[in-house]
């Protein structure tokens, strides 16, 4: 028979230093005594903050939503004090700060009394200065805050100013989030409640202590809203995926500086039907439309890519699997028919098949190849080699020897050797007037940095003056043009990687739009091979180039590619076809079959 019931709502919020955040929000794991394993999936999650709501029935604190759900073995001493002093027995808690925040729901002097008993039953918790207990709800009123032990503190819910003292035992200020907004944490608050909400952070933030909205909505977009606005613990229902989330979110918000100078397309060609002579096939390695979003919306809204009209879609799958790599793509690219991952340059069944240099060279063109990778990586080798997979470097550079090219620009310079048919550029401003038959610049003797890493302008540079060197030869030509480091920040699951990359890729993508306004007769393509990371963009600000992006895969995604056509020709790459029919076009726009 319960002699009385008093019903507490106990709020366990622990912030552990080894699991928390370099930042300063975490995660509250809201009515945690309803996960399957309390405390300790909490805990181990990441999630910094725990909520138990708790009776005190025959002078024992149960922890239960309701009442008629008490069961006897869960207390508030065995779920929550004896995990926490395991927790430090096993060396899980060291000297990171613990905060215990305790909500009074009936009368408050006995119901604390009780807490403070049980409390001090562990003294391994009590003699750590890290280790402190925050009173909400019914708590004594703050003269009276001074009266309890060191380990206790309490939490404050008002905006109302406190006397020195009283401030020294506040671990927490926590406001009604209802009280300011209605916001369901779909989209953005209103324009009315924005102003309010920020206000109220701005004030409770001024204070100094850790500050918390409670009965906030429970998803992403309400989790990034509140971590950047300036709250500390961040209620939920889901502190597994909060705190991964919350944990992960500086590493996925990127502000970006970089720019690329839009360039408004002159459109001479519309209406001509002037001949194609020259291609330029561009490729951005992973540059799905995640990824070309990124960019566009880091750069201010605009690309130079986004002011092209003829756009299609290209299906990306290998013959051998649902999901492309670079290979199998770039060789459909290459050669028309689509091959096995790892291929380079071959059929399914390995035998070699002519790629684009090779049929083109035959027709009096001269061609090149521009990439921000090795000169031996899978997409630039699909264009002049044949090997049964990508890994084969020797073979792919004794191919490279080999080959019909007049030009090439790349990094790779070690894994290269023999090549004495080629003259060697020292650097960018060598090329375009250089007059030797076949020409090659070495971005670096392996892998070519990043533009976050120093890479400067190189690509667009290198872009102008390859241009200009295959159109002093006086012959049509074909020049595949590759950023490739796309891709690495898609496998990185880095959002710098991809949006600067990308907006350096727009920025050859500038070069090749010029080159064709300049010299009718000039195809560009611009595609993918493939779209790396399964990329979202599900916040930003276009006024500060902010973007966060998330992931679902480390690899490639299956996703449809877009393809932005220019000049000449752009009509024939409109609709939804197949990766392997971007050779096809190309060739029919040349007349060649």
């Amino acid at each position: 028979m319960f002699l009385s019931l008093r019903k507490i709502s106990l709020t366990v919020a622990i912030t552990v230093g080894s699991l928390a955040f370099a930042q300063n929000y975490s995660a509250h794991s809201h009515n945690d005594y309803e996960q399957k394993v309390p405390f300790w999936y909490a805990l181990g999650a990441g999630a910094t903050s725990i909520e138990a709501d708790v009776y005190l029935v025959d002078n024992e604190l149960y922890v239960s939503h309701e009442k008629k759900d008490i069961y006897k073995q869960r207390t508030f001493d065995n779920l929550y004090l004896k995990s926490i002093e395991k927790a430090l027995e096993l060396g899980i808690i060291k000297d990171q700060p613990i905060q215990i925040l305790v909500d009074l729901k009936t009368e408050g002097e006995s119901t604390l009394k009780k807490i403070v008993a049980e409390i001090s039953k562990y003294p391994k918790i009590t003699a750590q200065k890290n280790i402190s207990f925050v009173i909400s709800g019914n708590k004594p009123s703050p003269e009276k805050f001074t009266a309890y032990p060191d380990f206790i503190q309490f939490d404050y819910q008002s905006l109302q100013n406190l006397t020195p003292q009283q401030w020294q035992k506040v671990g927490l200020l926590s406001l009604n989030f209802k009280d300011y907004s209605v916001w369901n944490g779909k989209g953005g608050l209103t324009e009315e409640d924005l102003p309010k909400v920020t206000e109220v952070i701005k004030k409770a933030k001024s204070f100094k202590k850790p500050f918390r909205f409670w009965a906030i909505p429970d998803g992403k977009t309400s989790w990034e809203f509140f971590a950047h606005a300036g709250v500390d613990f961040i209620n939920t229902d889901h502190p597994k995926e909060c705190a991964e989330y919350l944990k992960n979110l500086d590493k996925r918000t990127f502000r970006n500086t970089l720019t690329s100078e839009v360039y408004q397309p002159k459109f001479l060609y519309e209406n001509k039907n002037i001949p194609v002579k020259n291609v330029i096939l561009l490729i951005g390695d992973g540059n799905g439309l995640s990824q070309i979003s990124s960019s566009v919306l880091a750069n201010k809204g605009q690309l130079t890519l986004t002011q092209l009209k003829n756009i299609g879609l290209i299906k990306t799958t290998a013959a051998d699997n649902f999901t492309t790599d670079s290979a199998a793509g770039a060789s459909a690219f290459a050669t028309g028919k689509k091959t096995k991952n790892r291929f380079i340059g071959v059929d399914p069944s390995g035998k070699a098949v002519p790629n684009m240099t090779e049929i083109l060279s035959e027709k009096g063109f001269s061609t090149g190849i521009i990439t921000t990778d090795e000169i031996v990586g899978a997409t630039p080798s699909a264009f002049y080699a044949h090997q049964k997979d990508r890994g084969m470097e020797k073979e792919i550079a004794s191919d490279l020897v080999k080959s019909r090219l007049n030009f090439f620009a790349a990094g790779g310079k070690s894994k290269v050797s023999g090549l004495n048919n080629f003259q060697v550029a020292e650097n960018a401003k060598e090329i375009a007037d250089n007059t030797a038959e076949r020409l090659a610049y070495y971005f670096s003797d392996n892998g070519v940095p990043q533009i976050l890493k120093g890479r400067g302008n190189l690509l667009a540079e290198t872009v102008e003056n390859g241009l200009e060197f295959l159109k002093n030869k006086k012959k049509p030509f074909f020049m595949m043009i590759e950023g490739a480091q796309i891709d690495s920040g898609g496998h990185a699951n880095n959002v710098g990687t991809i949006v600067t990359e990308g907006i350096d890729f727009d920025r050859a993508i500038t070069k090749a739009i010029q080159f064709a306004d300049q010299n009718p007769g000039t195809l560009v393509v611009i595609t993918a091979d493939h779209e790396t990371g399964g990329f979202s963009i599900p916040h930003g600000d276009m006024a500060t180039s902010t973007i966060e992006g998330d992931f679902t895969t480390d690899d490639h995604s299956a996703t449809l590619i877009p393809v932005f056509s220019y000049g000449s020709g752009a009509e024939n790459f409109t609709g939804v076809y197949e990766n392997n029919e971007i050779f096809h076009k190309i060739l029919k726009s040349l007349k060649i079959k």
